[in-house]
């Protein structure tokens, strides 16, 4: 089966549609909105900028750059593995044993910021999707049971659409993959392209 849109005259078949410039140019929204996104979360972690972190769930009390910055000694994975993760998960235990562990503030802080900047800039958009689909998945798991659906939610569409921008090579469209993939680094590993 085929699309058939209409372009100037012309008919464009599936197999173009990804080629297109206006298909090729919504790909690169995403990804730089994706990658926007993780950018965010490192920050907002980072200095505690108030908006998932820094604000008192129970007063509703904002304390900006304050004690739950990661730079000031907060953990950025306490809160949601500790308190977060469901008593009727069935891995409650196993996410509430490693929350706030330095290792996973660590692996989650550098895991945000690299995922970010590879979707932002646009290189490395492959490692990007592996690394965060993994975390999306492991978000998935820590948000169970699902209070809306039982399989589906944001963090599976998440790592669907990190997987789809790296399938489509979205990074060559308004960012850095084009030049990245002609390094010698990527040309030896073309897992990081």
């Amino acid at each position: 089966m085929s699309a058939t849109s209409t372009t100037r005259g012309a008919v464009l078949v599936e197999q173009d549609v990804v080629t297109h410039s206006a298909a090729r140019q919504g790909l690169a929204v995403l990804r730089i909105g994706f990658g926007l996104t993780f950018l965010w979360a490192f920050f907002d972690k980072l200095l505690a900028l108030g908006y998932a972190t820094g604000t008192n769930a129970e007063t509703g009390v904002v304390d900006r750059f304050g004690d739950a910055a990661w730079i000031n000694g907060g953990s950025p994975t306490f809160g949601f593995l500790n308190f977060g993760v469901s008593p009727d998960n069935p891995f409650h235990g196993a996410f509430t044993s490693i929350a706030g562990d330095a290792w996973a503030d660590w692996l989650f802080m550098l895991g945000l910021l690299g995922i970010g900047l590879a979707l932002t800039l646009g290189g490395g958009i492959r490692l990007a999707a592996i690394t965060g689909a993994a975390l999306y998945g492991l978000m998935w798991v820590a948000s169970w049971p699902l209070e809306n659906n039982p399989v589906l939610d944001d963090h599976v569409l998440g790592a669907v659409t990190l997987v789809v921008l790296a399938l489509t090579l979205a990074g060559d469209t308004w960012g850095l993959g084009r030049v990245w993939a002609r390094t010698e680094l990527v040309r030896r590993f073309p897992i990081l392209r």
